[in-house]
């Protein structure tokens, strides 16, 4: 098999095509097709839990990613300070092994981790993070979910204080109470004014299950059933008993926990609704609210127009006067051809572009700027020529006074 590249990010200065999702979640794209727009559209379609959740592993990643630094930092090996974790990650490999040293350890150990250098996990391209860290993504099979073991065989539904299975005076309504109380009131970035703790990365996991895939949740996201996370391994208020091994494994899978998930998510976003906002954006510049605003203007405008014209044409008014015709069919033309190409000519002139009905944003990103361009003067074209038939058409007609 042939070795993955890494995708290639560009800045929008010096890219010569439309941009990737993972540039535009990079933040390396600019109005009309960067992440603010993005997320407005999503919203307009009813899809932002998606981007949502995947903005929030993403933080929950970064989280990880400064705890690990900061061990590093502080001296400690993984192996010394979490020992369970250290184990996990050389079994099934961890997006971290390249900062967190288990690599080098490994290989000055000699002994080889079970996700070798071929390894997807490896080979993922990096994305920066809107808080200047990077990202992980792949486009290959997500990794293997942590309810299946290295046989394939199913562990056991991890245990955590709380959980019915696990002490039955609580009831399941109860404690997704608990769930969703603290998925809204947790905040998205914790404060780095102490050095981050594996609660801290714990309660950040929570929030991220007890907001996006605890059961009958406010924002629950689709998943495969592989996927799918049907209880939360530990509880973020205590740390588990250093002798409960499960409870040790679960917790040494929080940091990796919703990578398979975040890369579904994004891989779901890249082939459904990404296509859709490129091409309402790069090829067009209004909202559907809008277009049905111009439908509705140019049909009356066109209505107008012909009775001006009919008028004229049975009061048998000269030539020179019937010629005033153009402007009404000018307008009448110009508002239907910008619903039928969801494309206002004027607004791409002037470097605009709808971002909700009727609010406008300038267009920055320099090649959607010029596909714009190129169709706007494209449709100005047809306005011209349909305009000048009309126009030609009602005023050479015969007059004829009734």
């Amino acid at each position: 098999m042939s070795e993955k590249r890494p995708l290639s990010l560009q800045s929008s200065r010096t890219r010569q095509r439309l941009p990737t999702l993972a540039e535009v979640l990079a933040r390396r794209t600019l109005p009309p097709v960067d992440l603010y727009c993005f997320y407005l559209y999503l919203q307009r379609e009813a899809a932002e839990d998606a981007l949502d959740f995947w903005l929030d592993v993403q933080q929950h990643e970064n989280l990880c990613r400064a705890y690990f630094k900061d061990l590093r930092k502080s001296g400690k090996s993984v192996k010394e300070d979490w020992p369970q974790y250290y184990a996990e990650a050389l079994e099934r490999g961890s997006i971290y092994n390249k900062i967190n040293g288990i690599n080098e350890q490994s290989a000055d150990t000699g002994i080889p981790s079970r996700r070798g250098p071929d390894s997807s996990w490896d080979h993922q391209s990096r994305v920066e993070s809107p808080d200047a860290a990077y990202s992980t993504m792949s486009h290959a099979p997500s990794p293997v979910p942590a309810a299946a073991t290295a046989s394939g065989a199913p562990l056991a539904a991890p245990r955590f204080p709380g959980d019915p299975d696990y002490l039955a005076q609580q009831t399941r309504a109860e404690r997704k109470s608990i769930l969703a109380k603290r998925g809204s009131v947790a905040p998205t970035v914790i404060s780095r004014s102490a050095a981050i703790t594996r609660t801290d990365l714990i309660a950040s996991a929570e929030r991220i299950y007890a907001r996006y895939l605890l059961p009958g949740s406010e924002k629950e996201i689709y998943l495969p059933g592989p996927l799918r996370i049907h209880s939360f391994p530990v509880s973020s208020s205590t740390l588990p008993h250093p002798q409960d091994t499960e409870q040790q494994r679960a917790l040494a899978r929080i940091p990796d926990m919703f990578h398979a998930q975040k890369e579904y998510v994004f891989r779901t976003m890249e082939a459904d609704i990404f296509p859709r906002f490129l091409r309402a954006k790069a090829f067009g510049n209004l909202t559907p609210i809008s277009v049905l605003v111009r439908l509705s203007l140019g049909l009356l405008a066109l209505w107008a127009a012909l009775a001006t014209a009919f008028s004229f044409i049975f009061l048998d008014v000269g030539r020179a006067k019937r010629c005033w015709v153009i402007v009404p069919f000018a307008v009448a033309v110009l508002l239907l051809m910008s619903h039928q190409y969801e494309l206002d000519p004027i607004l791409v002139l002037l470097a605009q572009s709808e971002t909700t009905p009727f609010r406008l944003i300038r267009i920055r990103e320099h090649y959607v700027h010029r596909l714009l361009l190129q169709r706007a003067l494209s449709v100005l074209l047809l306005v011209v020529l349909i305009t000048a038939a009309l126009t030609v058409l009602f005023v050479f007609v015969p007059g004829h006074r009734l």
